[in-house]
This record gives structure tokens, sequence and C-alpha cells, in this order.
């Protein structure tokens, strides 16, 4: 690699180029000559222009001897930014201990890397509020403010749950810096400095100073206030942004925690003192997590509102303590976040899995944590690819080419009338300026903040401005099934019992209570829910099951038998309706969450008084049918779930196996694929999700518009399709093409085949003429019927990973996406954008996260006005709010046309009635 040039965040989002160059005495004098001789023109330039600064003042050298770095980002925005290297003495810290000085806890860390030896410096550069050391080992900047992914669980647990020594955490609290999210609340001034000092406006002030030097004094004086009315909208816009993130951050600043120290024991202080390799002791009820930390010990309930959208309790679970060689994130095959705490977060409770406290090991501090990465993607957004942006630019520029030949013109035509310097200097200039209209960043800008304004009093909320003009030119919008199309709650429609490898008949919850049995325990105990202050809280789904059951559910009673409960157990027992049962109560030990990588979770439980131990499971049909034992799944299990998906039923599969535990085994390091299998299959809960009521009328009125909506859930395929069936996704009168997508397997190669959903027989592809389309064809026919493609997340990534080039001609006619994973949604709406579509994402902000931050418009069905999940917060419960949101961004966007329009004809006009003057 060449030494002056080397990648930050490769391959990851924010991708930045950067190359070294030192400062040279020469350059820098005459630099600061050109600054005074320019009377400050030339600052000026450089401020807009940091690359053309670096390469004045400075010369190339590698970089481990520069002193500045110039940043290129590696979009297609090509972003330039200038950053000094700053020296860090640690001398004053270590003292004048030997070059070979180790870190207790973390000895192959960047930061040991970092520190030159025996100098005790260390070199840094900050960019968007990360820290990035040089790395002397790997001569490369890398970033600090996390504990590295590549520790084992037994690491986890072994090299860090002691706590940092006190030396070593002030040696990381001075190189990470502290463990705060500051927002400054920018001045008014530096705000108005900002904006006047845009290019256009610097324009702008010399075109109005030259036309009232000339008499054009009531069109100067209006542009003149249309141009302050807008500065100021714009500063007062962004000055409201900025206390509004202050507000969100204040107090992530200012929360007293408990720290374990090595060799000293808990002591109290404050958070901004957290580094990453700390051990929290997490006590008392309901605070904000002041960083990203990694369970180890004990269990939390925290609502991730914040981050996310939803308020649904979430369960975290420690970290098991298996000895192994992966890395902890590895380990938890994808589904790490389970054990970790995200900074912005509310501890709802805390649960003791014995006499010690909870204990927790800091991951991230600061801008490096879960929070503070939104919080930066807010103050730093993705660069927008828009094409009117692009457009005008180039327009202006075309203009401005214009008004250089009319100066060229009049200066010559001047000349040959041997006019006055004076006035063949100020009637060039005046051809030049009038070529281009002065009035159109103020338009633009008006159009913009006062749909914002009418947004906000329909209740979308919008923390990215600047893609509200990009709404106007949506012409195709992702749905989230679950809580976006439908109702967030599910009514329980009935069981269908399994016994002696056969289905029973229905059981309606209507009737008589469920008898009692396996699969009544299964529905009393496989959940998530909790009794906070007295009230069961939890999914919906689980709520809704566990009420089916007639059940109640009380915390642990430090009386006789259940004295030695840990605190993390929940007991339920029958209640006054429920049928007869001859138990007393059944207590949850331990449990091992809903996935959605996984689709499935699992519980281990245990009789009142008994030492019998069970496991229960329950998630997708398919799913738990592949943990059970084939000869207690139904022959008929296929057709049975098809029959009640296809009626758009949401489908769910429980499991259970009695289980032998060793004496004293710790629930957390059982390992769970060692437990979940050869289990006894139990039956389908069955229930009924309905559609929203204002859902087909807004899907109509988009298909009206031409706009496409697409359907992408992590729900079962067939309930997909009879759901988008029934909103009218797929109308009646178009053919549905399945397409399965198979990973290749030993010899045989990966394989697609095509099948209509109306026959049998699966079609190859490309042998039905028809049903193989091109990207120049988007809406195929035969025999005048459209065609949509209907696929789930795994042949999806097939596609992605061995058919690319037949990706593309999937994705013009496909509709539902099903049984997709987050990191899938997010994939999804990407390749979208690859094919010139202008997304949009409406989704409940839980799984979609990734999916809303990606697409053009993601919009949020949030409550909350704060959630930072994605650009736009709705807090209409519908998706009523997505063709409002559209129609606002056509009306700025029909705005901005006109009014560029308008004020280029006139300026037009303008210039080619002073050429006639002139002429």
């Amino acid at each position: 690699m060449d030494p002056q040039h080397a990648l930050l965040n490769e391959g990851q989002e924010g991708e930045t180029e950067i190359v070294g160059y030192k400062t040279q005495g020469v350059r820098r004098a005459l630099c600061l000559a050109g600054y005074l001789l320019s009377c400050g023109g030339l600052l000026l330039l450089f401020h807009w222009k940091p690359e053309w600064d670096v390469w004045a003042n400075c010369v190339p050298c590698s970089l481990e001897e520069a002193d500045v770095v110039l940043l290129r980002t590696t979009d297609e925005s090509k972003k330039y930014a200038r950053k000094k290297v700053i020296w860090l003495d640690l001398q004053n810290l270590l003292g004048h201990e030997k070059s070979e000085y180790s870190f207790s806890t973390d000895k192959h860390s960047v930061l040991r890397k970092a520190i030159k030896m025996p100098d005790m410096k260390l070199r840094y550069i900050q960019v968007q509020k990360i820290r990035y050391v040089w790395d002397f080992s790997e001569k490369q900047f890398a970033p600090v403010g996390s504990l590295e992914d590549s520790h084992t669980c037994y690491e986890m647990h072994h090299r860090f749950g002691e706590g940092l020594e006190r030396k070593e955490k002030g040696l990381r609290s001075l190189v990470c810096g502290p463990n705060t999210i500051k927002i400054e609340i920018r001045p008014i001034w530096k705000l108005l400095f900002k904006e006047i000092l845009n290019p256009f406006y610097v324009f702008q002030a010399f075109t109005l100073s030259l036309w009232l030097s000339q008499g054009y004094i009531e069109f100067s004086v209006a542009i003149i206030i249309l141009s302050v009315i807008s500065i100021a909208l714009t500063v007062y816009d962004l000055r409201q942004q900025s206390l509004k993130l202050h507000k969100l951050v204040e107090e992530h600043n200012r929360v007293q925690v408990t720290v374990w120290m090595k060799g000293e024991g808990s002591c109290t202080l404050e958070s901004c003192h957290l580094v990453p390799g700390d051990v929290l002791l997490l006590e008392g009820q309901r605070f904000s997590l002041p960083c990203d930390a990694i369970l180890l010990e004990g269990s939390c309930v925290v609502n991730e509102g914040m981050l996310t959208g939803e308020s649904v309790p979430v369960t975290k679970t420690p970290l098991p303590h298996t000895d192994n060689t992966m890395p902890w994130k590895v380990y938890g095959m994808g589904d790490y976040r389970r054990h970790v705490l995200f900074c912005g977060t509310e501890v709802i409770q805390i649960r003791r899995a014995g006499p010690g406290p909870v204990r927790a090991v800091v991951l991230q501090t600061g801008f490096s944590t879960a929070k503070g990465d939104l919080v930066r993607s807010i103050l730093y957004p993705k660069p927008l690819n828009f094409r009117l942006y692009r457009e005008a630019f180039q327009f202006i520029v075309g203009l401005a080419v214009v008004g250089i030949l009319g100066l060229i013109y009049a200066t010559c035509v001047y000349v040959i009338q041997k006019q006055p310097v004076s006035d063949t200097v100020a009637m060039a200039l005046l051809l030049l300026t009038v070529a281009v209209p002065p009035a159109i960043p103020a338009a633009l800008t008006t159009s913009i903040v006062y749909a914002q304004r009418r947004l906000t009093k329909k209740k979308i909320f919008c923390i990215s401005p600047q893609r509200i003009n990009i709404c106007g030119q949506i012409n195709l919008v992702c749905f989230d099934k679950t809580g976006t199309l439908t109702e967030d709650g599910l009514d329980l429609w009935g069981v269908v019992p399994c016994q002696n490898k056969s289905f029973q008949s229905v059981h309606s919850f209507s009737g008589a209570p469920l008898a009692w049995g396996p699969l009544c325990s299964a529905m009393a105990t496989c959940h998530s829910l909790l009794l906070l202050d007295g009230k069961i809280q939890g999914d919906p789904l689980d709520l809704k099951m566990f009420e089916g059951t007639d059940w109640e559910m009380e915390q642990p009673q430090p009386d006789n038998s259940r004295t030695s409960l840990p605190e993390s157990c929940v007991v339920v027992k029958p209640g006054p309706a429920a049928s007869p049962a001859p138990v007393e109560g059944i207590v949850i030990l331990h449990q091992f969450p809903f996935s959605s990588s996984l689709l499935r979770m699992s519980v281990i439980t245990q009789e009142v008084g008994k030492s019998r131990y069970e496991l229960y499971m329950k998630g997708a049909p398919e799913t738990v049918a592949s943990f059970c034992e084939g000869m207690t799944v139904p022959t008929n299990f296929q057709a049975e779930l098809k029959h009640f998906t296809a009626q758009g039923f949401r489908v769910i599969g429980l499991a259970h196996k009695k289980l032998v535990l060793p004496e004293g085994a710790a629930f957390s390091d059982l390992e769970r694929e060692e437990l979940e299998s050869g289990l006894t299959f139990l039956g389908l809960l069955v229930m009924e999700n309905r559609l929203k009521s204002e859902t087909k009328a807004v899907l109509q009125e988009l298909s009206g518009a031409r706009i496409r909506s697409v359907m992408v859930t992590g729900d079962n395929l067939q309930t997909a399709i009879t759901v988008a069936r029934t909103a009218g996704m797929l109308p009646s009168t178009s053919q549905v093409v399945l397409v399965d997508a198979c990973e290749p397997e030993d010899s045989s190669p990966a394989s697609v085949t095509w099948q209509l959903l109306e026959e049998e027989a699966p079609l190859t592809a490309g042998k039905e003429e028809g049903l193989y389309i091109t990207l120049e064809d988007s809406s195929p026919k035969e025999g005048g019927r459209d065609f949509h493609f209907v696929l789930t997340g795994a042949s999806y990534q097939t596609l992605t990973k061995s058919f690319s080039s037949l990706l593309p001609k999937v994705l013009v006619n496909g509709t539902v996406f099903a049984r997709m994973s987050p990191a899938q949604k997010s994939s999804l709406v990407e390749e979208f954008q690859k094919l010139d579509y202008y997304v949009a994402m409406c989704g409940d902000g839980a799984n979609d996260c990734g999916a809303l931050k990606m697409a053009h418009a993601g919009i949020s069905l949030s409550e909350q006005e704060a959630s930072v999940a994605s650009p736009f917060t709705s807090q209409i419960p519908n998706i009523e709010c997505v063709p409002a949101l559209i129609r606002e961004g056509r009306a700025a966007l029909v705005a901005s046309f006109a009014v560029f329009k308008y004020l280029t004809l006139y300026g037009m006009l303008q210039f080619f009635a002073a050429t006639l003057l002139f002429w």
C-alpha cells in the first residue's frame, strides 16, 4: 500500500480515503501573504475548497510523518476535509516506566500498539467526532473508543470481568476521551456566518452591491428582503434542531454509575469517566444507560424506544461462559444484540442471577455507541445523490458561462465605443451577474422550510429537511407488514393440538378454556412477558397467547420452596377461569429470547415444588418442526400450515421436551443448540392479524399515482401473499410467480426455479417465454396478465450471492419479500436504489431501523417525536402518512421548479434586454 494513502473504515459505511501531508514553511508564508493581498478572498476560497488549502500549504509525505491529513469520501460526492494530526504526551500519566509497560487486561489492543515507545507519545486525528489513533505496528489509523470485537466469550468474562486498574483506566480515559455525547448549541452568529459564507450568498452580496450602485433599487431591496427572510428561517430551523438534539443527549453526560475497580472494589463516579473495559455494577430502577455494555452476569429489561421507536420491553441475557476460540460476536450467531445494553436505552428492571450484583463490561463510549452513531448520522447525514440538485448546479454553471460571454461582449462593445473604464467594468459585471438569478437559494430554502412546517402540523416530524424535495420523486414504497399494513395487536383465533403424529380438531378460545397439558403449559410459559408495576407488559403476540390460557403471573415470593429462586424468574399459575391443573405453578427459570435471525425462542421451566425441568419452544412453524423428532410431526404438516396461512392467519409452532440438567449448572453456560434438539411437536397456534382500515385505500391511491408498493416482512410467505392480495398489492387479475433460489449443495450447483402459484409443477427459469424478463420490460405480460414475483429472504440471499445478474430482473417485478431479516431489508432497499428507484421505507422502527436509514425517505410509525430511527417520524399510526409526505414533497419540488424557471427566465430576459441596449 502507498504509505501516503490509506482508507478509514474500509468496507464500511463512511469509508474515507486519507492522504498524508506535511506543512512547509515557505508555502505557508506565501499563503499568508496571499490572504492579506486578496483582503481575505483567498482565505474564503480555501474555506470552500479545503483540498486547495492543503495543496497550497503542504507537501505530500507518508502518513507516519504527516502533521496534516486530507480526507476524501469514496462515495459519489467525493467530499474533502482537512484534519490536523495531534500528538498526545502520556509521560505525565505513565511517568518514566519502562517501554514494556503492559496493559493487564488487553495486551494486544489498538491502544497499546498506538503508544510510541519509549517516548510515551500518541498521534491521533478526530473525524466526525470519532478519534483515530496511529497504530505504529500496522502503520495505519485505527478508531478508539471501543473494545475490540476479537475477544472470545471466555476472555470477556475472565480478562475483563475483574475490572481495570486505576492507572490503566486513566490511560484509556486520556486516549479515548470522555464518555460524552456533546452537542454544542451553536450561537446564532455562528449559524449566520456559516449560512452567509455559502458561495452563492457571497455571489449574491456582490451582485446586489453592484445593482444598488447602478440604481436598481427596488428590485435589489426586494431580493434583500427575501434573502433575509430565507436566511432567518434557515438559521431559526438549524437553531431549533440544535436545541432539540442537545436536549435529547444532555442527560447522557450526567449519570451516576457504580464501577468495579481491580484491587479497589466498587466506586461511584460520573458516566463521563467511563472507558471501554470498565465493569459496571447495575443497581436501582429505571435509569438511562450512558454507554454500550455487554452483560456478564444477571439479566435486564430495557426499553429501546429511543433507538428503534418501539417501546415494547426487551429482555437482555448474559454472555455465555463458553470457552471457545471464536470472537464473542461470531459465537452469538449474528444475534449478539440480545447480550448488549445499548446507550440511550432505559433500564426498566434488573434481575440478579445470584447473590452478586448484575455486571456488564463497557464496550463503547461517547460517539462510538449506538446512540452516538445515530446522533452522528444526524450531524453528518449521508450525501443526497438527488438529480434535481445535480442538474440545478449544472444549469447554474451554464448560466455562469452565458454571463461570462456577456461580460466579454459588453467589454468589447464599450472598448470599441471608447467608453470610460469605470462604465466598461460596471456594465461588463452587470451582464455577468444578470445571467445568474441571485434569489434562487433563498427561494429554494423557503419552499423546504414551509413544507416542513406543514408536515409538522400533520404530525410528521423530520430531522433531515433536505430529503423533503426527494420525497416528491418517490416512485417505490417498501412497507413492513405487522404493525404497518396490519394492526399491531393479534386476535387469538384458535389452536390446533397435535397428538400421535396427527392434528386434532381446532380449539376455539371463544368457548371453554384450553385443557391442561403440555400445549397449555407452552402457551403459559414460552414468552418474554414481564410483570412491571403490577401490570403484564411485552410483545402483543405473547400477551394475547398468555391471556388465552387464563393463567396469571407473579414475581417469586421469598417464602418456603421459592426462597432459592433467582430474581430473573417469573412464576405463572392457573387463574380462576383456567382449566383445572395438577400444579401450583410453573417457574420460568431461563429464556433464550426470540431472534429474527433464528425465528424461534425457548424457555426452561420447572414446576413449583418439583425438581423436573422442561424446555418449551415457539416460533416459525417450519423452524420449530425442524427441531422436533420426525415421528412427532404430522405427515400433513405442510398442508395444514398452508391451509391457515392461505387465509391470512399468523401461525406459530409450539414444541417441548423434558430436560435432565447437571447438578449446579448455570443456565447461561448451557449450549442452546444442544438443548433445542429432539423436541416433541405440540401443535399450531393460529392468530388473526387484520388489515388496518386505511391500508387498502392508501395502496390504491399510490397505485393510481403510479407508485409501486412492495411488502418486506419477516412473516411467513403464504401469510404475506394473502395479506398482499387482501390489501390490493397483488391484483386479482395478476399471476403470482414464486421465485425459489437454492444454495449449492455438495456437487449440485445453485439453482433458481419459477412456479406459478395456481399451478403445481415448477417452471425452470428461461424455459417458459414470458416468465423471463429484462430490465427494459418492467411489466411483462402473458395473455394480458401482469406478473408479480414473490420470494423469501433465503431466496433473495441466494440471488444476491449466486445470481447477481438475475437479481435486477426479479426486483423490477418483485412485490412480496417474506422471511426477511433486518440486514436483508437494508440490502433490498439498496438494491432498489441501484435500479434508479427513489425508495421510501415505512415501518414500525423495530427490525426496520437499517432499511429506514438506508431509504431516500424512511418513515417510522412511532409515537415518539424524539425517535431518531429514521429521517421521518410519523405519529399517525397508519400508512396515511406516506401519501401525505409524498404530496408535500411534490409541492416543495414543484415550487422549487417553478421558482427556478421564473427566476431564470426573468434573468435571461434582463440579460438579452441589456445586450440589445448595448447594441
